[in-house]
């Protein structure tokens, strides 16, 4: 699986404004409860009950929010890179900046994992991760994502 084949353009947030970790749950929640007609509470809850088990902050300023959520029919992806880095209580206890969040359906299995692998395969470069961070515009993200 490849990040193009869940992550579409339009998904893409360049320089989003978050003072915490829950404040950013809750926006990324909203957005794509409106993009995706969905109730925002849902994913709200679901990704705050995930990260409650475990900080889903990987380290070098990245972060995989992820949940499963009952009565989604397929799995949504959202890429942000904040404006200003927050305290995400990672791995590596830095602050992050970039994050690949995804809800995906209860029983989603494998491709929530192939998901999560192919955005950690892609946020493992450095040379990708600093072009996030120097890009203009949510489609140059767009593009260092799938370069």
């Amino acid at each position: 699986m490849e990040i193009s084949d869940v992550l579409s353009e339009d998904m893409v947030l360049a320089d989003y404004t978050a003072d915490s970790k829950r404040q950013l749950l809750e926006g990324i929640s909203s957005f794509i409860a409106q993009k995706k007609h969905f109730d925002k509470n849902a994913v709200f809850e679901a990704m705050l009950e995930r990260e409650n088990l475990g900080s889903t902050g990987y380290g070098n300023g990245v972060a995989f929010p992820h949940a499963r959520i009952q009565g989604l029919d397929k799995i949504v992806t959202v890429f942000v890179r904040l404006n200003k880095a927050i305290d995400y209580d990672a791995m590596d206890s830095k602050p992050v900046d970039l994050l690949a969040v995804m809800v995906s359906p209860e029983n989603s299995g494998d491709d929530h994992l192939r998901t999560l692998s192919a955005f950690s395969r892609t946020m493992k470069n450095e040379n990708t991760c600093n072009a996030i961070r120097h890009a203009k515009s949510a489609h140059e993200i767009y593009v260092a994502l799938h370069g």
